[in-house]
């Protein structure tokens, strides 16, 4: 018996333009997770050139802007955003010789703010604790630089342009990938545009098929869809999605079920879909995975249901995908000691301590302060602490002339140094770190001999700030 060869389909060929490959992403059946009765798809968004759905947004404003006449040839775009329309944005103007502008919240991962500027964006920071009206909140404060530079603001939240691209491209392709037969589709809502372009067309194309809305724990819109009450906006860690007021775009009359989801579910959900499907998801799209498994799962009988990789986890490797981070969030559970070992972010008995070797050299230890991001080492010899070495140890090495009279970044670490440590006990109390901080020191935490890890000012702050 011989297998049969299955037919391939003809590649794709060549294209002038990387903005000839947006939309026409790929959906994936997921095979590993417990969907009760349902089948459940994800359209990977995350094939867009830029990496997201919102280049299927950034194209379609840009065009209608161009067409119209608000978008002259050299002029100016300005766009509040978590980063994915500015990239999108950024990959369609600037080729194009625009000027683009961005106004981005804080919390936005580092890799999404060196892409914007890697790619020629003018990114300008502002904070993500404060709400709409407030001079600093990102839309408002995009919509004062536009009225300033006399530039076009974008607004994804109110231009129509947002939701007509997935009501012609995104809802389309669903429902031709799936045969036209889909039951459900979980979204999330940032601008809108997703939810309302997605729901118009199925309303018309699929009435059976029904919008479920997947919503960050802090956000008013699914406690507003389900109660009708406007809850007081919290705060949330995930990017992208969930809002604290109801943007112009945004059709909730389109949702007929709605899930509230923690920043604990979400992360736990991305990094599942890359452990268990081997697809790397930003925190979007976890917080979707997780709302369409919790729908499938109440389901009584199968349904076919679609979600959405919104974006690649490429962006987030530094927090959703970073176990300090992830642990620093208060994103997993945690034995809680009520002592020193719960501040300890990196401990060295699982390898997550930042370390170096007395014979390395200084050119070594800056190397992995750099990459690390840590502003002191611990020096181990053979699985004991022997020292410690900061930034000024590493500056005071330096101060010594070598070969050809330039500064030595080929001397020991041993020669550099601090060996005169003090320490703390794993198991004191928390107030045992004031002394150390007054000392303009960083705690050595021991349990006995055996080294358990540092504790720095940041990581008290953060202890604080998760304290119940």
């Amino acid at each position: 018996m011989t297998d049969r060869a299955v037919p391939e389909s003809p590649l794709p060929r060549p294209v002038r333009s990387s903005l000839d490959l947006i939309g026409r992403t790929p959906v994936v059946e997921l095979t590993t997770f417990d969907t009760g009765p349902c089948r459940l798809f994800v359209k990977l968004e995350s094939q867009n050139p830029g990496g997201s759905i919102k280049d299927r947004i950034a194209l379609s404003m840009i065009r209608a802007a161009e067409a119209d006449g608000r978008l002259k040839p050299g002029g100016t775009l300005v766009e509040a955003t978590a980063g994915n329309t500015g990239l999108g944005l950024a990959q369609v103007a600037l080729p194009r010789g625009y000027h683009l502008i961005l106004v981005v919240p804080d919390k936005m991962s580092r890799e999404k703010v060196q892409h914007l500027r890697a790619i020629g964006a003018d990114v300008r920071t502002t904070r993500s604790d404060v709400g709409k009206g407030h001079p600093d909140y990102y839309q408002d404060m995009g919509a004062r630089i536009a009225a300033e530079t006399g530039g076009f603001f974008v607004n994804q939240f109110a231009n129509p342009a947002n939701p007509l691209a997935h009501e012609t491209t995104t809802g389309p392709e669903i429902l031709e990938q799936m045969d036209g037969d889909v039951d459900a589709v979980v979204v999330g809502v940032g601008s809108g545009g997703t939810l309302t372009g997605i729901g118009r067309y199925l309303k018309r194309a699929s009435p059976k098929t029904r919008m479920v809305l997947a919503d960050p724990k802090g956000s008013i819109l699914a406690p507003l869809v389900n109660t009708g009450e406007t809850i007081e906006p919290g705060s949330w860690a995930v990017e992208g999605i969930g809002e604290d007021f109801v943007p112009s775009n945004c059709d909730l009359s389109l949702v007929s079920a709605a899930y509230t989801i923690s920043d604990r579910e979400s992360i736990a959900a991305a990094r599942a879909l890359l452990a268990q499907e081997g697809i790397l998801a930003g925190s979007s799209s976890g917080t979707l995975l997780a709302a369409a498994l919790r729908y499938c799962r109440e389901q009584t009988t199968p349904q076919r249901v679609v979600t959405l990789v919104c974006d690649s986890g490429n962006k987030y490797l530094s927090k959703v995908f970073n176990d300090v981070w992830v642990a620093e969030q208060g994103l997993i559970e945690k034995i809680r000691h009520n002592n020193l070992r719960d501040l300890v972010a990196r401990t060295y008995a699982d390898g997550t301590t930042v370390t170096v070797a007395p014979d390395d050299t200084l050119s070594t230890a800056y190397a992995r302060m750099r990459s690390a991001d840590v502003s002191q080492l611990p020096v181990i010899e053979h699985g004991s602490l022997i020292g410690l070495l900061d930034e000024s140890d590493v500056l005071n090495g330096l101060r010594r002339v070598g070969h050809a009279g330039r500064r030595d970044f080929g001397a020991s670490v041993r020669d550099t140094m601090v060996t005169a440590l003090h320490t703390l006990q794993a198991g004191e109390p928390i107030d045992a770190l004031l002394p150390v901080f007054e000392r303009d020191e960083v705690a050595i935490v021991m349990d006995g001999d055996e080294f358990v890890g540092l504790i720095t000012r940041m990581d008290l702050i953060n202890h604080e700030r998760l304290a119940p």
